[in-house]
């Protein structure tokens, strides 16, 4: 019966390889979307050389102005979408695979691609998600038309609910980090004592 169980843990416990699908697939979602938004600041700044042309009209600058600005915002909303897919590819196969190594080892690698647990994967993505939607409620709001004071309204409530947004998640990282640091400090007295 022993030897039955152990196949079964065993078989049981490979099975987390699966996981490698999502990483390799989300890898590869992520470098697409880095290619698809170069492409786009390739053919944007072709497109913005024109800009000092002096048969250019001011209306036709404005234009110009206007929608290169837009552009740029959705060139960074791409490339923080596939910057999602990094941390969530790396992220999983460091829960489900192993740790990467150079990640760890290395001075010069950023603390967001080292994750420990679940919750810590989830609060990585979160926080790269609310600047997607920031970026996203930037360049709505550049192309927003106000036609009445409640138009005005409704974007300083939306701007003020990003604003509290961005405190909480500050706020939260900050606790968090307290926390860690009072735990490493009751750590740091058990072991003298």
């Amino acid at each position: 019966m022993k030897f039955f169980e152990n196949i079964f843990e065993s078989s049981l416990w490979n099975s987390r390889f699966v996981i490698l699908t999502a990483v390799i697939g989300s890898l590869l979602a992520g470098f697409a979307i880095f290619y698809m938004a170069t492409v786009d600041v390739w053919n944007l700044v072709m497109h913005v050389l024109h800009y000092g042309d002096a048969s250019l009209t001011d209306e036709a600058r404005k234009a110009l102005h206007d929608s290169t600005v837009t552009h740029i915002v959705e060139v960074v909303d791409g490339y923080l979408l596939a910057t999602v897919m990094l941390i969530f590819s790396l992220g999983l196969y460091e829960l489900f695979i192993s740790d990467i190594d150079q990640a760890h080892g290395s001075k010069a690698s950023s603390k967001i691609l080292v994750i420990s647990s679940l919750d810590d994967l989830k609060s990585r993505l979160a926080k790269v998600i609310l600047m997607i939607l920031i970026v996203t409620l930037f360049e709505e709001a550049l192309n927003i038309k106000i036609e009445n004071p409640l138009d005005l309204l409704y974007l300083g409530g939306s701007i003020a609910l990003i604003a509290a947004a961005l405190y909480l998640s500050h706020a939260a990282e900050a606790i968090g980090h307290g926390e860690k640091i009072a735990g490493s400090h009751d750590e740091e007295k058990a072991s003298h004592l």
